[in-house]
């Protein structure tokens, strides 16, 4: 599991990331923080793997957070995608130059969120799958660049589907490393098996899904899908 810090001065709005967080598998927050003090403090004594980090706190600003942990050589320093309402360029730009692997300006949904997650969680995968002591060429450098940049959805039909039920369908497929029905879909992301059909349907005709068809007693193929990105 990677273990998650928001850091978000309004409660409620942490408690919302939070529940965001917990719906992508693979990943659970272990704290919340509302300042930099405490924000410090819970990378200390929890060690997160990532943090959710706010730009304006109370007591300074998240960039503070990540230049006092950049500066001191033997703290943990956590990954962190920035979760802000600061769209000024200089502060996306700081947010680059200290290392944030993400920058989601708010308002954001669940489906914004759980892109930059799952790609997150992508890049993680691909670092730990190489050998630590052996030299990368340029596709395995290329593979984690892009694994670290959340792949776009496909353009939505004006009409008959929705951007975050798309990218709810589209997150279930990408997640569940191997083949599902349209009823495994629609249980997952609690939508009907028609409307689970149809987003699979959709997602075929773009190419971020393949349909197999599984042949069993009656002779009759079920249709079953896998993400190909």
């Amino acid at each position: 599991m990677i273990r998650t810090l928001v850091v978000e001065d309004d409660f409620r709005v942490s408690g919302i990331h939070a529940a965001y967080v917990g719906r992508v598998p693979g990943f659970e927050v272990v704290g919340r923080s509302g300042t930099v003090t405490e924000a410090l403090e819970a990378v200390g004594s929890l060690e997160p793997d990532l943090m959710l980090l706010d730009v304006y706190l109370p007591d300074g600003s998240g960039l503070d957070v990540l230049r006092q942990l950049t500066g001191d050589a033997g703290g943990a320093r956590p990954d962190a995608i920035m979760t802000t309402a600061a769209r000024d360029v200089a502060s996306v730009r700081a947010a680059m130059q200290l290392g944030a692997v993400g920058y989601l300006v708010k308002p954001f949904g669940s489906a914004a969120l759980a892109e930059r997650l799952t790609s997150y969680r992508e890049l993680r995968h691909r670092v730990d799958a190489l050998d630590p002591q052996a030299e990368t060429d340029q596709a395995d450098v290329d593979a984690l660049f892009s694994a670290a940049r959340p792949s776009a959805l496909p353009a939505v039909p004006a009409k008959g589907h929705s951007a975050p039920t798309l990218a709810l369908v589209r997150e279930a497929v990408r997640s569940a490393q191997r083949d599902l029905s349209a009823a495994e879909v629609a249980e997952a992301t609690g939508v009907s098996r028609a409307t689970a059909q149809r987003y699979l349907s959709y997602l075929v005709r773009e190419g971020l899904a393949r349909l197999e068809l599984r042949y069993g007693a009656t002779g009759r193929p079920e249709h079953r899908y896998r993400a190909t990105a």
